[in-house]
């Protein structure tokens, strides 16, 4: 059934709840359900309203269709970088979307099909349980775009990868498949019909004590300020960055059709 305590402010995002598991689909695909401003926001209260929500026991969040996301969708991002920095960068949509997830206290399930880029990479870093299938493309290019990490992932990642393989997936910005993302403990497990598999484990939980598993993700979680705070602090570096030489570089060569010549910076 439709979920009418949470509002759908837009088409890109279909929320469906049953039996205590409310189902988050981002529906956009002649984009691969790329982000921008509005949808990021959409999602944050999403997740914001769930955790409020008696009738909500579990989160699955995915795509509606062959892919997760690809992360920011360019144009938005560019007609962004044109407008005046916000006064505090963490009120920026996709870092409110980011401390939504983070903060979320109910089980959080992601399922990743296709594409995972960018954000759609960070956001994996504040879910209690990923599930990928053999389809799945995962990247994080911010260094290859004149940025810098985003959603603590400075933080998560070289906690649960180890420095030298989050170094490794950051530094160089290339894409890597499903095994490297679990091999780099950013997924859970590999699924045939990884839809299917994060449907049944949410069945899972949701027939167990809420209470108890609020309580279990609030301790392995303890540090849920310090990861606020982090997400925070990578904004401001970040939103500086969005204004740097290198960024401009990027986007130009993205709009000529060339590889970026990033040897002119320091």
């Amino acid at each position: 059934m439709t979920l009418h305590c949470i509002q759908q402010p837009q088409q890109h995002l279909n929320a469906s709840l049953e039996h205590g598991i409310l189902t988050l689909a981002i529906q956009r695909p002649e984009a691969k359900n790329a982000l921008y401003g509005d949808l990021y926001l959409s999602i944050a209260q999403a997740l914001d309203q769930a955790d409020q929500s008696n009738e909500v026991r579990v989160v699955v969040l995915r795509g509606a269709d062959a892919d997760f996301t690809a992360g920011n969708d360019m144009q938005d991002f560019m007609r962004f970088i044109q407008m005046p920095l916000p006064e505090k960068a963490g009120d920026a949509p996709p870092f409110v979307l980011l401390k939504s997830a983070a903060r979320f206290a109910k089980p959080l399930i992601i399922a990743v099909r296709g594409v995972a880029i960018g954000i759609g990479v960070t956001i994996l870093l504040h879910a209690d349980m990923v599930y990928s299938d053999e389809t799945a493309l995962f990247q994080i290019p911010f260094v290859s775009l004149g940025l810098s990490p985003e959603g603590a992932a400075s933080r998560i990642l070289s906690k649960q990868a180890g420095y030298l393989k989050a170094a490794e997936l950051m530094f160089t910005a290339q894409k890597f498949n499903s095994e490297k993302a679990l091999s780099a403990g950013l997924i859970t497990s590999i699924e045939k019909d990884v839809y299917t598999h994060a449907q049944q484990q949410a069945q899972h939980l949701a027939a167990l004590p809420l209470a108890s598993l609020k309580q279990s993700k609030a301790l392995m979680k303890s540090d849920l300020a310090e990861i606020i705070q982090c997400i925070d602090d990578e904004a401001e570096i970040f939103m500086r960055r969005v204004k740097s030489p290198e960024m401009q570089e990027a986007v130009q060569a993205f709009m000529q059709k060339r590889k970026p010549d990033f040897s002119q910076f320091n």
